[in-house]
């Protein structure tokens, strides 16, 4: 006779542990390939012109110059890849620990990428002493990219189970 989970509390409350962990850990994995979806984008504005240089890079010199320039040139593009995917997977996780009724919205996932936008140009440039002479194009690029993060962020495979 097997036992059900009722009958077996430990059992319950690690099954119960597990599921809200999932939200998180699905979330940082979508927020990873929602910023290599931001990459592909960046990849199309910056060939039209519109963006001169990412923002990961700009923060990438700026916080960590010695330890970038040691990074072989041609290593480089790859691992500012690399930050800018770590970046987005600790965004996704935030977007992740929101209450589950908030992230069904189908306006949260744009919003969260509006947000983490505004965060970035009000907030954490500014701090950096990042220039952000960016004209119209580079910031209506950044925008979207950032609102292309958002939506994919949000976005669910398994939107029975953590959405």
């Amino acid at each position: 006779m097997t036992q059900t989970l009722n009958t077996r509390p430990e059992l319950h409350e690690h099954v119960m542990l597990e599921h809200r962990r999932r939200p998180i850990t699905r979330s940082a994995a979508r927020g990873a390939i929602a910023a290599m979806a931001m990459s592909g984008l960046r990849r199309l504005t910056g060939s039209l012109g519109m963006l001169p240089a990412t923002p990961p890079e700009s923060v990438i010199e700026r916080t960590a110059p010695k330890a970038f320039h040691r990074v072989p040139v041609r290593l480089r593009p790859a691992t500012v890849e690399l930050v800018h995917w770590a970046y987005g997977a600790v965004g996704g996780a935030a977007f992740g620990l929101l209450p589950r009724g908030l992230r069904r919205r189908p306006w949260a996932g744009p919003v969260y990428g509006v947000l983490a936008w505004t965060a970035f140009e009000a907030g954490l440039a500014p701090a950096l002493g990042l220039h952000r002479g960016h004209g119209g194009a580079a910031r209506l690029a950044l925008l979207a990219d950032h609102v292309l993060y958002g939506v994919v962020v949000a976005a669910s495979p398994w939107p029975h189970e953590n959405r």
